[in-house]
């Protein structure tokens, strides 16, 4: 297995999710959503050196979350900071002496050890892996007069997911760029340096909980999952 280093950002406020707590720490179906993502990691990449980025006011419910999950000394913990760029930024600053890296939202708790390991293996043949699943809705792009509309192609449309797999130098020189707006993913930034970017199959289930009705389907899915075991 190669030299991996993951970075799991979890910088969010919940602001979206009416939460009065950060999202990543509600419960889903009893444990935090953050602990279940970084239990993904650890199961799929025993060996890989993990760092969880928080809100530095957060780090200490994280603490004790993980002296509540038993996941104390499973990682290494780092304060984020304004964007999601500087977040991975102070990631990188941990990721020591590696092949590659992996950088995943930590609100995305359903991904699966198979998708971690597809992802990297991709990554080792290409450089890059951004998984991604075709769009089973209908898109149309708003135009500059208002109220007009025309249809896209949804088979030229892939929506992104993460772990986003990279080349460790190939991250890490991408990240020496200046921040710029357009920035929405690491593949933007590594792509912007001048970096070819490979997709691979990503998972219908491997969903982002921003919502609360993407609570609920989570639940659903992660009970049908604990069911198929």
């Amino acid at each position: 297995m190669e030299n991996v280093s993951v970075i799991i950002v979890a910088g969010g406020s919940g602001s979206r999710m009416g939460a009065e707590i950060p999202k990543q720490f509600l419960r889903l179906n009893g444990t935090p959503i953050l602990a279940i993502t970084l239990r993904r990691f650890l199961d799929a990449l025993p060996d890989c050196r993990v760092t969880v980025v928080l809100p530095a006011g957060e780090i200490p419910r994280w603490k004790a979350i993980c002296a509540e999950e038993g996941l104390e000394n499973t990682h290494l913990v780092c304060a984020g900071g304004d964007t999601r760029f500087a977040s991975v930024l102070n990631g990188l600053d941990t990721a020591g002496d590696c092949d590659y890296i992996a950088v995943h939202d930590g609100v995305r708790p359903l991904v699966s050890p198979d998708m971690i390991r597809r992802c990297l293996s991709v990554a080792a043949a290409y450089g890059t892996a951004i998984p991604a699943v075709r769009p089973v809705d209908s898109f149309r792009r708003l135009t500059e007069n208002d109220g007009d509309s025309h249809p896209i192609d949804r088979e030229c449309l892939r929506a992104v997911q993460t772990p986003q797999v990279f080349r460790a130098d190939l991250l890490l020189n991408a990240y020496g760029q200046p921040y710029r707006h357009e920035f929405t993913d690491d593949a933007s930034v590594v792509e912007t340096y001048g970096t070819r970017i490979t997709l691979c199959e990503g998972e219908r289930s491997n969903i982002k909980i921003t919502t609360p009705e993407d609570l609920c389907i989570a639940e659903a899915l992660l009970a049908r999952s604990e069911c198929q075991r």
